[in-house]
Parts: structure tokens; sequence; C-alpha cells
């Protein structure tokens, strides 16, 4: 066994007792709740400072905000992941079923009113930007599927704005509340409600625009491509 195959066969070792040590980590949180009981009352007592009256809504737009930033800043590198590898290629003229036709027609004009909906309500129960921006997707989707003449599958410019608009924002507001002697994302509580609603409504923008740009494939074709 040479030197190279040895080291290998080490890493996976490694890797494996990691592997079992995490797993039984969090089996051993599950078998014993009673030793590990959470932040609850203290996300429930901080509620009124938060923004939001959901607890889900205000432990990941404000107590936990950071996470959320990270998580959206993955999916617009994911989408420049997939943008990088070449340019998507252009619809084809087509005759789409006449069922998905009808379906889109029935469905077409709810999907805005669901996103909307999912948006302002994600602040008292369940809903959020990332639901909301999973069905903004999937009329994007149904969009490019419908699509009867050849040409670009969706516009360039907007695709491109809309993808970096939840990040920009995020951080914006970040950076903003620290004009004020906050520190980064540490909203006044006065007005942490509706920086919390801008947070969402750019991010219910990017995640569509992000979902709807990895199903696609390759970034938006130019005007002049």
């Amino acid at each position: 066994m040479n030197a190279t195959s040895a080291l290998g066969h080490l890493l996976r070792a490694v890797l494996a007792l990691a592997l079992i040590a995490a797993v039984s980590g969090l089996m051993l949180a599950l078998l014993t709740p009673s030793a590990h009981p959470g932040l609850t009352a203290t996300v429930e007592g901080s509620l009124s400072q938060s923004g939001a009256e959901n607890p889900v809504t205000a432990v990941l737009l404000n107590f936990r905000s950071y996470d959320t930033l990270l998580e959206m800043a993955v999916l617009m590198v994911a989408l420049a992941g997939v943008w990088s590898l070449g340019r998507a290629t252009r619809t084809v003229a087509s005759r789409p079923s006449p069922v998905l036709v009808a379906l889109v027609r029935v469905l077409g004009p709810l999907f805005p009113m669901i996103c909307g909906y999912l948006l302002w309500a994600g602040s008292k129960q369940p809903g959020g930007a990332f639901q909301a921006g999973a069905v903004l997707a999937t009329s994007a989707v149904l969009y490019v599927l419908l699509a009867r003449k050849a040409g670009p599958r969706l516009p360039e410019m907007p695709m491109r704005v809309a993808a970096v608009a939840g990040v920009g924002i995020f951080l914006a507001v970040g950076l903003g509340v620290m004009v004020t002697g906050a520190g980064f994302l540490d909203y006044p509580p006065e007005i942490a409600g509706a920086l919390i609603l801008a947070i969402e409504t750019a991010a219910t923008l990017s995640i569509a625009v992000i979902l709807a740009g990895l199903f696609i494939g390759g970034h938006p074709p130019r005007s002049h491509d």
C-alpha cells in the first residue's frame, strides 16, 4: 500500500468517526430533551422588540439574521456558479400542452396574490420570503415552459439586478442601522418591523429569480447575443 492510498484510508476513517460523533450527538439531544431546554422562552420574551410576531420570523430575520444573510449569499453564489458555465439556451418555438396552458390560465393570476400573502403573513404566522419566492419562481418556470416563440428565456438585466437585491438590501439595512450607533443588523425596535419587511420583499424577488435561474441553467442571454 503506497503513501497516497494510506492517506486516503486515513481520511475516510477520520470522516467516518466525525460523522458518527455528529449523529450520536444529535440522537442524544433528541433522546434527552429535558437536558436541552432550548431558547423558546428567551425568544418569546423578546418578540415585542423583534419587529415580528412569529417566533420563526423573529429568529431568522432578527435574532439570527446573520445566518439568513449567509443563506442568501450561498444562493447567490450558487446561481453565479451556474451562470459561469455558459449562456442559457434560447427557447425553442413549440406548442405547449393544452392542459398546461389551461392550468396556467387558471393559476397564473393567483401566483402574485399567493406570493404577496405569504410575504405579508410571514411576520405573524408561517410564511415569509423563502415560501413567497418559491411560489414566484414557479410562475417564472411555467412562463418558460409555455414559451411559444424562440428567444431569450427571461430578460437579462432584471434577472441580474433581482438576483443580488436580496443580499444588497440585507447589507444596506445592516450597515444603515450602524449609523444610529447600533451593531450590524441590530435593528432599532421602533422600526424593526419595517426593516424586516423591506429585507423580506427584496429577498423574495432574489429567491424567485435564483430558483428560476437554476432551473433554466446558464446566464441569461445579452441583448446582442
